[in-house]
């Protein structure tokens, strides 16, 4: 399997702020071209770290039986080099970290229906409604807290009660991280500009304090340092993997509730609309939705498989359908500037 990062050029990176933000790894020196690489390669453009995701793609090279090339960069930046590339596009496969992303793809018409075979393997509310895209995993949006600062977690059901005064000084969160943008869009959604920026000024009144990522908003709850921060719920997971749950102070908090706190986003995969390897590409989104690579994002990555009846040998995972989660149409979470413009003026950045 062939893999590179994409030298993204300085017009998509602007391009890319409009775009719904994802966790994928930073695009690295290369020349994006398929120099060297084989005319008859599947080629995947993949916003999905390649730590995580090597080992899937390379069984998936084996299940589709063709030369796969995979390019990595981060999904808002891929998505924006897609609708520079338009047509002209030698990618057939989207990868991508984020619904935003695929939702602005979807938007510009750019990715080809998928068989209603592979979609219906997923619940309507984590794939396009025309079939243009599909989940290949899920994560969860949780409170992180403390035990001891606060006992009484099974109380707090919405985010509108982590605004209460007890909390002032208390609440850790990571103002550039992108599934914190991910979660103030979905509030954008769900309550409209002037709801979601009268959450969010109230949010900053609390005095807020702000860590460079997820990992270290748990680890300032685990301290004692934070009384309760928001994060994934994959990273507490990750964490007790690590060092055993005797070991990690901090506990997690599902929301389970209709409330944009307990927002479920998705990684997903999309054929694209011009793919000269139209059946190969279909093969590979169908790939991510087997047994074996959704029992790989159980186990390796702790999110939630998306397929019914598969459950992780390695966490204690609900299964999704369990979760009282916070439903939107996914397609919405692609406005990130907005959102960015909204935390700016808020002074949340």
């Amino acid at each position: 399997m062939r893999r590179s990062r994409l030298l993204v050029p300085a017009l998509v990176v602007a391009v890319a702020a409009t775009l719904a933000a994802c966790g994928g790894s930073s695009p690295e020196d290369g020349d994006g071209a398929r120099a060297g690489g084989s005319q008859d390669a599947l080629v995947i453009y993949s916003g999905r770290n390649e730590n995580l995701v090597e080992p899937v793609l390379e069984k998936l090279e084996e299940a589709v039986g063709v030369p796969v090339e995979v390019r990595y960069a981060s999904s808002s930046e891929l998505a924006a080099q897609l609708l520079e590339e338009g047509d002209a596009t030698e990618a057939d496969v989207f990868f991508s970290q984020d619904a935003g992303a695929l939702g602005a793809l979807a938007k510009a018409d750019m990715l080809a229906p998928l068989d209603p075979a592979v979609t219906d393997l997923v619940p309507t509310e984590y794939r396009d409604a025309e079939g243009r895209w599909v989940a290949t995993s899920a994560r969860a949006r949780v409170l992180a807290y403390d035990p001891e600062q606060v006992p009484g977690i099974d109380q707090i059901t919405s985010i509108d009660q982590i605004l209460a005064p007890e909390f002032k000084g208390k609440l850790a969160y990571a103002p550039s991280n992108a599934s914190f943008h991910a979660f103030v869009t979905a509030l954008r959604v769900d309550r409209g500009e002037e709801g979601a920026r009268q959450w969010l000024e109230a949010f900053a009144a609390q005095d807020p304090k702000a860590y460079d990522n997820n990992i270290a908003v748990l680890d300032a709850v685990d301290s004692g340092e934070a009384a309760l921060g928001l994060i994934n719920h994959y990273y507490w997971y990750e964490k007790v993997a690590e060092l055993g749950e005797d070991e990690v102070n901090a506990r997690i908090h599902f929301l389970d509730s209709d409330d944009p706190g307990a927002l479920v986003n998705v990684a997903g995969a999309g054929v694209l609309a011009g793919s000269d390897k139209a059946e190969a590409a279909a093969a590979a989104v169908a790939y991510l939705l087997s047994d074996e690579a959704q029992q790989y994002f159980a186990d390796k990555t702790a999110e939630f498989p998306v397929v019914a009846g598969i459950t992780s040998t390695e966490f204690e995972l609900a299964p999704l359908a369990e979760l009282d989660s916070h439903q939107i149409d996914l397609n919405e979470l692609d406005s990130l500037e907005t959102t960015l413009e909204l935390l700016a003026d808020v002074g949340l950045t």
